[in-house]
């Protein structure tokens, strides 16, 4: 049955534009989020009817949904039509956690140690059964609130079975499928069962379309649809590179707050005159910290003139701490980085600053201050951070980026780029960023920005829409 406000634009994502708090007093507390999906739907204007199907990711998530039948105060979500989920939490944890996260996420970024892992047994049969009815959630609840012939657009490896099922249900709409990861190579993809491998391709290729954030990640799903499935049918692809939003960035980097947080971080770096290597990172596995400050050790230890005369700025925020691996991880980063400070430390100087607690206004403070940015991932959809901090660096940053990050695609040209594997030559990569001049370095920041900012995330919602309604 279709909603009696039935939308012409819909999205639909594992997270919403806002979450709930629920306070101690019994009163839900809304916080709004940001990111690309919400400037993308600002920007198509107040005329058109849109709304957001997402899932709750919490208690308080799950009260809001108990107390307003999913359909949420538009007081809460800025004026934005929100269409949330209450997923019983056995069947959310397992689809998220078990299927996404841990297996998915996984394949996509090379994660697995094969001679150990992954093995599906049926533990995993079960998850799977969970993540089909996740997905059949967001697809009866699309199925609901889109109008004839909306434009649909479903985001991610969270919500790869939606395009299938929502075309069962409603043929009508025009339905689009966004993967803001990488792509797996065809071999590690076929570590996945071949029914289930199959089950996803075929769930993406319900879609019109099929968009990715590079070239190689649309390729590499080719080339799994073609080995098997024979092709993608009659599903284009598309490529649409994110870019950083420039405008606000640049407002947002220079308000007080950041200002405060680069005073104590000069303190803790310890002057002025020191130089900055910095990253800033969730403790995700695939985002290779370990490596980055194996490789700044080394950088102290083939160039001890650097000693006392440069400071790794490492944020690494705590992710997905619900997961074991992702807690042994965590660890291991600040066992590294204290090592590092025990053995090269001395007492006027800090070699790496750790920070662990999230605080946005801190990143935005040290990508100022930023004379190098080290981004050095296994494997990245794209990597906004590779593009934020020569939008903002005031001094002009090189960047050290690895050529498995998506933003290698726009941005390898005028930066030093590494095998994230190679941590003598990361080192190497270090030295030479520390040592380039300064005309240099400015040019290149200035490429890096004007090309990290080509696509910011409104154009890059917009440009989607138009390409799925051609």
């Amino acid at each position: 049955m279709v909603s009696e406000q039935a939308a012409q634009v819909l999205v639909a994502s594992n997270r919403g534009p806002v979450s709930y708090t629920l306070r101690d007093d019994g009163a839900l507390e809304a916080r709004r989020g940001g990111g690309g999906l919400v400037s993308g739907l600002s920007a198509i204007g107040p005329d058109t009817d849109a709304v957001w199907v997402c899932a709750a990711l919490g208690d308080g998530d799950r009260e809001a949904v108990r107390r307003t039948g999913g359909r949420l105060d538009p007081e809460d979500t800025g004026g934005q039509r929100v269409r949330m989920l209450g997923i019983a939490p056995d069947v959310y944890a397992d689809a998220y956690n078990g299927v996404a996260n841990s297996t998915l996420w996984f394949v996509h970024h090379l994660l697995y140690q094969t001679p150990l892992e992954p093995s599906f047994g049926a533990e995993f049969r079960a998850q799977w059964a969970s993540y089909e009815a996740y997905n059949r959630a967001f697809a009866e609840a699309l199925a609901d609130e889109a109008g004839d012939g909306a434009s649909v657009l479903v985001q991610d490896y969270h919500l790869a079975l939606v395009p299938g099922m929502l075309r069962a249900l409603r043929p009508d709409l025009r339905i689009g499928h966004f993967s803001h990861t990488p792509w797996a190579p065809v071999d590690y993809f076929r570590l996945l069962p071949d029914d289930i491998a199959r089950q996803l391709l075929r769930g993406i290729l319900g879609a019109d379309r099929a968009a990715f954030l590079t070239h190689r990640w649309a390729d590499a799903f080719t080339a799994c649809c073609t080995e098997l499935l024979g092709g993608t049918g009659n599903t284009r692809i598309g490529v649409h590179g994110l870019g950083a939003d420039a405008d606000f960035l640049r407002e947002r980097a220079h308000r007080p707050d950041v200002d405060e947080r680069i005073a104590s971080l000069r303190e803790e770096i310890g002057g002025t005159d020191r130089r900055t290597i910095v990253r800033v990172d969730r403790t995700e596995l695939s985002k290779n910290i370990v490596r980055g400050l194996l490789a700044y050790r080394q950088l102290l230890t083939d160039h001890p003139e650097w000693r006392e005369r440069v400071v790794h700025v490492a944020f690494a925020y705590p992710s997905r701490q619900d997961l074991s691996v992702y807690r042994d991880y965590t660890a291991e980063v600040q066992r590294v980085a204290d090592a590092i400070n025990l053995d090269f430390g001395t007492y006027g100087w800090l070699p790496v600053v750790l920070h662990v607690k999230d605080d946005f206004a801190r990143s935005l403070a040290a990508y100022r201050l930023a004379d190098v940015a080290l981004v050095n991932p296994i494997r990245d959809g794209m990597n906004l951070v590779a593009k934020e901090i020569p939008v903002v660096s005031e001094n002009g940053c090189v960047l050290v980026l690895s050529r498995e990050a998506g933003a290698y695609e726009e941005l390898g040209e005028d930066a030093l780029v590494v095998n994230p594997y190679d941590v003598t030559a990361t080192a190497t990569a270090l030295h030479e960023a520390l040592t380039m001049p300064q005309d240099e370095r400015a040019e290149r920041t200035k490429r890096l920005a004007a090309a990290a900012t080509a696509l910011p995330p409104s154009q890059w919602f917009l440009d989607q829409l138009e390409a799925l309604r051609a």
